[in-house]
């Protein structure tokens, strides 16, 4: 694998950035307070309950290999359907083996992409999940494609509102 200099991928389109080569050293936990019990209510909540608050480190949270995770930002809206937006922050662990319905992040033809990994009449692909915008972003092929490699499986996503 190269080494890569920008952590943003696009998750529909060309890409015009690279992936990272190399993990970020192990950084200096930082714990937050999580409201764990009870959990807050998306609707009315109780104005009586109590909350504990309990570290959380989302190291913790999110990686699992710390040598084998980086973290991307998601350029494109490709991926709404899986609940992965334009401007989230994504990790990625090289560990884990790609299998069809996991977001990887891939090369293909040298383009850079975040995509559902999946078939096409029997083909392998990488898919977007955009239902409204279906047509924006056609499945890659990757038996038509001259060159691809898939680099890791998201397994987290993080966004501010």
């Amino acid at each position: 694998m190269n080494s890569f200099q920008s952590p943003q991928f696009a998750a529909g389109g060309q890409a015009n950035a690279i992936l990272m080569g190399q993990a970020a050293e192990q950084p200096e936990r930082v714990y937050r307070p999580l409201v764990e019990s009870p959990r807050p209510q998306a609707g009315f909540p109780s104005p009586a309950a109590d909350y504990v608050e309990q570290p959380l480190d989302l190291n913790e949270l999110l990686v699992r290999n710390p040598p084998a995770t980086f973290f991307a930002r998601v350029c494109g809206y490709s991926l709404v359907d899986r609940a992965i937006l334009n401007g989230d922050i994504v990790s990625v662990d090289r560990s884990i083996d790609p299998t069809f319905g996991k977001v990887v992040v891939a090369t293909a033809d040298g383009d850079i992409y975040i995509k559902e990994l999946g078939k096409v009449n029997g083909r392998p692909a990488l898919i977007s999940r955009n239902e409204k915008h279906a047509h924006t972003y056609p499945p890659i092929i990757l038996d038509e494609v001259q060159d691809y490699e898939i680099f890791g499986v998201v397994t987290g996503v993080v966004r501010t509102l």
